[in-house]
């Protein structure tokens, strides 16, 4: 074996290694070039990626953009009314078109099947009513469609707030909760004037009115719908005035008094053909 022979031994033993790594490397390079030249496996790579970051971005919009969008929105409203008004007055105006037409055609409706029924006794009725007063039996009519409607009695106690009892004919939301921001309002409203010898006695919400008739320990609130005449009221606060007279003044304590029991009572007062 001559020096040349060793040489190269020596040279293999040595550089085997640093072959191999540069060998590795050229084949990740030539991976990666490949990756990059072919659009379908660089999608492979990148979007998950994009994908994430548009996730996060849209996830993260109502914090980080959402103020500036609504001020933005806010100040371009300010800066343009005129627009604003002209853009939306049409769909506006076909809504409440739409709206109307509808309640006219119900208020028909309504209004022929009464007619239909002209040789009941109640149209008979009207019609007396119609000859001795003057009134257009039409205008009757009318006043019968929209007549008022007890829809719900609460029995609370005046300090508390707490609800005694309840009568209802359509289910609402959390009664407790009713009785509780009712007093609230009445409490603040009572203070506020600094009279202690008025109460609050109604409070009016859109198409409905509340009735608060108020005792020494409680007071009764009856949600009302339809029109709140003043002859409706009277006959109202007669029925609340007999309830508490002939009923509640029987029990010490109101708040004592079974809940199906006072129900039942409650029914009884405050049914339709009473009022």
């Amino acid at each position: 074996m001559d020096e040349n022979d060793k040489l190269n031994i020596l040279k293999e033993i040595l550089l085997t290694d640093e072959r191999e790594y540069a060998y590795n490397i050229s084949k990740k390079i030539e991976i990666l070039e490949k990756t990059l030249n072919e659009r379908k496996l660089l999608s492979q790579k990148v979007d998950p990626i994009v994908d994430g970051k548009i996730d996060s971005f849209v996830e993260n919009i109502p914090k980080t953009l959402g103020p500036t969008i609504t001020e933005t929105l806010k100040q371009e409203i300010k800066n343009s009314k005129d627009q604003v008004v002209e853009a939306l007055y049409p769909i506006m105006g076909k809504m409440i078109k739409k709206y109307i037409q509808q309640e006219i055609n119900l208020l028909s409706d309504k209004i022929n099947q009464q007619v239909e029924n002209s040789f009941s006794a109640k149209s008979w009725k009207r019609r007396f009513t119609s000859w001795f007063t003057g009134v257009k039996e039409e205008d009757i009519i009318i006043s019968e469609l929209n007549k008022a409607e007890v829809l719900q009695v609460l029995i609370i106690d005046k300090n508390s707030g707490l609800l005694i009892g309840s009568y209802e004919k359509v289910a609402t939301i959390d009664k407790d909760m009713i009785s509780g921001m009712l007093t609230a309002i009445k409490h603040f409203i009572e203070d506020a004037f600094q009279n202690k010898d008025q109460s609050l006695e109604l409070i009016e919400y859109e198409l409905y009115n509340i009735h608060i008739q108020n005792f020494i320990s409680y007071y009764i609130a009856v949600a009302i719908s339809g029109n709140y005449t003043t002859e409706f009221k009277n006959k109202l606060q007669d029925i609340i005035f007999d309830f508490s007279q002939n009923y509640l003044k029987l029990f010490p304590d109101p708040s004592k008094i079974e809940e199906d029991v006072l129900v039942k009572e409650l029914s009884h007062y405050f049914n339709d053909e009473n009022i």
